[in-house]
């Protein structure tokens, strides 16, 4: 999808996902240690300024210019620092171990694309550093409550621990579970949830 589409959707005055962070995420931000959190895909801000909230200085990267307006406006409303980034992540990539935490909440990419980001993520977090996902699985598309339409955009467990090596899966978990985030993720949702780790260095 082009960045004008979600230009589109990020531009009307209510948050199109809500302003309140992920729940999954909200349960699982105590595993991420102290430091630096990079947040992939992260729209209007909602799980980004949570997590700079929590004291983590935190980049949100995304491709939409109107959604990351909002989320710099969401972080000022909320007294947070939020450094934003409008990149595609078919391109970016950033420095080797410098992240105690990368976090992708319904980042749904092309599976080639998706493929680089997960390959990448391992070397970018610090040794101990946690990788936190939640996104939809083919089981959504029946369900209809959100998500893309394209099968090949969905996730699975499977694929999901091959991308991430050689991290350490800790939680995975594909389920179906009410998800109530703004109009666009509402009602009975099939999502993959995982955390997983880079192992400590000897």
């Amino acid at each position: 999808m082009s960045s004008s589409f979600w230009d589109e959707r990020f531009g009307a005055e209510q948050y199109a996902y809500g302003r309140e962070p992920n729940d999954f995420l909200r349960q699982q931000a105590a595993r991420i240690p102290a430091g630096p959190v990079l947040c992939l895909a992260d729209g209007e801000g909602r799980n980004s300024t949570f997590l700079a909230g929590l004291g983590h200085e935190v980049t949100a990267v995304d491709y939409s210019a109107v959604g990351l307006q909002k989320a710099r406006r969401l972080a000022s409303e909320r007294g947070v620092a939020l450094t934003t980034v409008e990149a595609d992540l078919a391109e970016f990539e950033p420095p080797r171990e410098d992240y105690a935490g990368i976090v992708a909440i319904f980042a749904h990419l092309p599976v080639d694309v998706r493929r680089r980001v997960h390959g990448w993520a391992a070397r970018a977090l610090r040794p101990g550093g946690v990788f936190v996902l939640e996104a939809y699985t083919l089981a959504q598309l029946p369900l209809g409550t959100g998500g893309p339409r394209d099968p090949a955009l969905l996730m699975s467990l499977s694929a999901l621990e091959q991308e991430l090596a050689p991290l350490e899966i800790v939680l995975g978990q594909e389920l179906e579970r009410e998800l109530q985030e703004g109009s666009f993720h509402s009602g009975r949702s099939a999502t993959v949830q995982l955390v997983a780790v880079r192992p400590a260095q000897p």
